[in-house]
């Protein structure tokens, strides 16, 4: 029972962190209503009022009511000043002060913004990981692809696949090698790969999008090597919803030589009709399969036959 309680707590600290922001908005403006002679205003009635120009605050329309005997009987004759949002039924209380001669109103205006919400979002575990592949920080195992070099940290790469783990930490380490050669991978799938393995995600990079469906069978091709089987399922669910008529044929053999079923089953399906066969039998990709994988021929026709 314990340990379920200290694997429920790890849980919960590994989880993602967000956090928010309430922010409110203030304008502050300051309005001048000078009332003039304002001995001969004395006596004009209660509930009787002056007012000011109207200004505008934060996309209000403003005014001030000054009334020299006061708004109602309860103020016993004391002048009053208040402030009304012309835009809106909504007032806001003010005092007056008076005095003899000239009078100036000053309105010192701050108008609070609803609340909006910000959402802060905080670097998740990808993010770091991915920082830190970028940064070289504490790598400490070097590739060389194709005269290309890649820095990376081995604990990850075990972790993250069964080949590298067997590469770098079982028997068939190679201790003094400083540099590890990799000729027969494309530098730009090796750095996809590496991508995928510190953040569980394919590579959105503008040069992968260029001819995406060789570069996937390549990706797809080195997953598999790795035993990086998420990748592998990716890029193979991928390749299957992405056949067309001239990759088919090219894709067919890739699954046929690494034993990739549903990539397999997903071409013969595309090709099963005789009009699609036709046009596929006129791309150079076709000439390959025949080329290369003569057998496949008789899988293709069956599979028409059936459909016909």
């Amino acid at each position: 029972m314990a340990n379920n309680s200290t694997s429920a707590a790890n849980h919960v600290h590994n989880l993602p962190k967000t956090s928010s922001r309430c922010i409110t908005e203030s304008f502050t403006a300051t309005h001048d209503f000078e009332v003039t002679n304002y001995l001969q205003l004395d006596g004009m009635g209660v509930g009787k009022f002056v007012s000011s120009g109207t200004f505008s605050v934060a996309g209000y329309d403003w005014s001030i009511w000054f009334y020299p005997d006061g708004v109602s009987g309860d103020c016993d004759g004391n002048a009053s000043a208040f402030l009304y949002c012309v835009s809106q039924a909504k007032a806001l209380k003010s005092l007056s002060h008076t005095t003899s001669g000239n009078l100036i109103i000053r309105c010192v205006l701050t108008v609070m913004k609803e609340h909006r919400t910000d959402e802060v979002t905080q670097p998740n575990l990808a993010d770091h990981l991915l920082q830190m592949w970028k940064d070289t920080e504490g790598a400490d195992v070097t590739f060389s692809v194709c005269g290309q070099v890649f820095r990376a940290h081995r604990c990850l790469l075990a972790a993250r696949s069964p080949v590298f783990k067997a590469e770098l930490f079982g028997p068939m380490k190679e201790k003094a090698t400083p540099c590890i050669k990799i000729e027969d991978i494309e530098p730009q799938i090796f750095e996809a790969l590496l991508h995928f393995i510190y953040t569980d995600s394919v590579i959105d990079d503008e040069r992968f999008k260029e001819d995406k469906s060789a570069r996937l069978q390549h990706l797809l091709v080195a997953a598999d090597r790795y035993g990086v089987e998420k990748l592998r399922v990716i890029c193979e669910g991928k390749l299957c919803e992405s056949i067309d008529v001239e990759t088919v044929a090219t894709t067919l053999v890739l699954a046929e030589q690494h034993r990739f079923k549903d990539l397999h089953e997903a071409c013969l399906e595309f090709m099963a009709s005789r009009k699609v066969l036709r046009a596929v039998m006129g791309t150079d990709g076709f000439k390959h399969l025949v080329t290369t994988c003569p057998l496949l021929m008789k899988e293709i026709l069956e599979k028409v036959s059936r459909i016909d």
